[in-house]
């Protein structure tokens, strides 16, 4: 009979994805110890109320109040409390005490991964994440593993499930974004308070993440340009479904040349883009991710699938411990986090895009000419105008597709046409992204 050391983990949470973390870990107990070569032996859960209710039936017997005890009697610690204290300071304490570590907590390390990173290295510890991005898809350890040997140029991502949900409700049904909100609050993809996701929180932490990860880069989350999906209207949806378009909130990341510096930089942002609809992204429905990534040697790849819930969560988790548990059996110190790149974050209006600009216009001669010299005038060109007027009507509606160009001059130039006197109003300006 082969005779198996253990290995001790204490988890800190027990929530949605921590309850199934620790079922998951009870039940499949042996076989997961063959697969490593090693027992694990769950030997606490720490939470705030011990009576609470919880998605799983958990033996009463491993819950604790006392975190820091459970730390020290842990060779992994899973981080599964979410935000960032007391987080921050108990994964650090895991870490000082030389236990590895697992965490979902994208909060904590966009805010503070390289403190968290330096920490690890300093010790010759590990610190996992797959299950910070995407939920159930692994993408984390593709860039940092699969990936390290390519130079990725470009991530684009939808990231967040519950705004996905909401932007294809709209575009298959019609809805309006307050009845896709509801619709999704309903159904359990919301929270109470979505501001979160629908204000582009939850997709600026993980491009943050990404970006840091792909660029070897650090990529602090306030240097990531946020726009959330408020100001999205079922007009706007409907008009892209017409030119061939879906609107989806994307996570962008990517490698660029500076032109003021002629240096290269890293951009990261989020804002709800048209996709065309022959591209990958634009069959992502419904409450599912997916992470397309631009590589010089290898090209297009997508990562697809559930970005969320708590059993899709938890096998991201329990693929991480796997990882580190076998690493115990072998030995050796854990995988640093490369951040030697060091490129610069270059600002929104650094970046190259193409703009769809809807105005409604007077409808009389010269208008067309008049808003072309205001696009000439900051150096866009346009790809494609179409008019429209309503029968009846004294107002055109004009949709206006530019050739890309520089963010700064294409806002400069929204700027100039919502102060022209034959504009009325800019009705929408959304972003083209994922050109195939």
């Amino acid at each position: 009979m082969i005779e198996y050391r253990t290995i001790r983990v204490g988890l800190l949470g027990a929530g949605s994805v921590g309850s199934q973390v620790a079922r998951l870990l009870l039940e499949h107990s042996e076989e997961l110890t063959h697969r490593i070569g090693a027992r694990i032996e769950l030997v606490g859960i720490a939470v705030r109320d011990i009576e609470a209710r919880r998605d799983a039936e958990l033996p009463h017997e491993l819950l604790t109040t006392d975190a820091d005890a459970l730390i020290l009697g842990s060779d992994i610690v899973i981080e599964l409390m979410g935000g960032i204290e007391p987080a921050r300071t108990l994964v650090l304490s895991a870490i000082a005490s030389g236990a590895d570590v697992v965490t979902g907590n994208k909060a904590l390390l966009a805010n503070h991964g390289p403190e968290l990173f330096a920490a690890a290295e300093q010790v010759g510890a590990q610190l996992s994440y797959e299950a910070a991005v995407a939920g159930a898809i692994p993408i984390i350890r593709p860039l940092r593993d699969s990936l390290a040997g390519d130079r990725i140029e470009r991530i684009l991502g939808i990231v967040n499930g519950t705004t996905n949900f909401i932007l294809d409700r709209m575009d298959t049904t019609g809805a309006s974004l307050e009845d896709a909100l509801a619709t999704a609050t309903e159904l359990g993809y919301a929270e109470a308070d979505p501001t979160a996701d629908i204000g582009g929180y939850d997709a600026a932490q993980k491009a943050a993440i990404l970006a840091s990860l792909a660029f070897h880069t650090s990529v602090p989350v306030d240097a990531v340009h946020r726009e959330g999906i408020t100001g999205v209207t079922a007009d706007q949806v409907e008009s892209a479904k017409r030119a061939g378009f879906v609107v989806k909130l994307l996570a962008i990341c990517e490698r660029l040349i500076d032109d003021e510096t002629g240096q290269e930089g890293v951009s990261a942002r989020v804002y709800p883009a048209l996709v065309p609809r022959s591209h990958p992204l634009a069959a992502v429905h419904g409450a599912n991710n997916a992470v397309f990534v631009e590589a010089s040697a290898a090209g297009p790849l997508m990562f697809y699938g559930a970005g969320a819930g708590g059993v899709q969560t938890a096998s991201a988790v329990l693929g991480d411990l796997v990882a580190i548990a076998r690493r115990h059996v072998i030995g050796g110190p854990g995988t640093a986090e490369s951040i030697h790149a060091s490129l610069p974050v270059l600002e929104i209006g650094r970046i190259s895009t193409r703009y769809a600009i809807t105005l409604e216009v007077a409808d009389e001669p010269g208008v067309l000419e008049q808003i072309a010299h205001i696009f000439a005038e900051h150096g866009v060109s346009v790809e494609q105008l179409q008019q429209t007027v309503a029968e009846g009507s004294e107002r055109a509606t004009l949709v206006i597709g530019t050739h890309e160009a520089k963010e700064s001059a294409l806002a400069e130039t929204v700027a100039a046409l919502a102060g022209s006197p034959v504009v009325a109003s800019v009705a929408s300006v959304l972003r083209v992204e994922g050109a195939v």
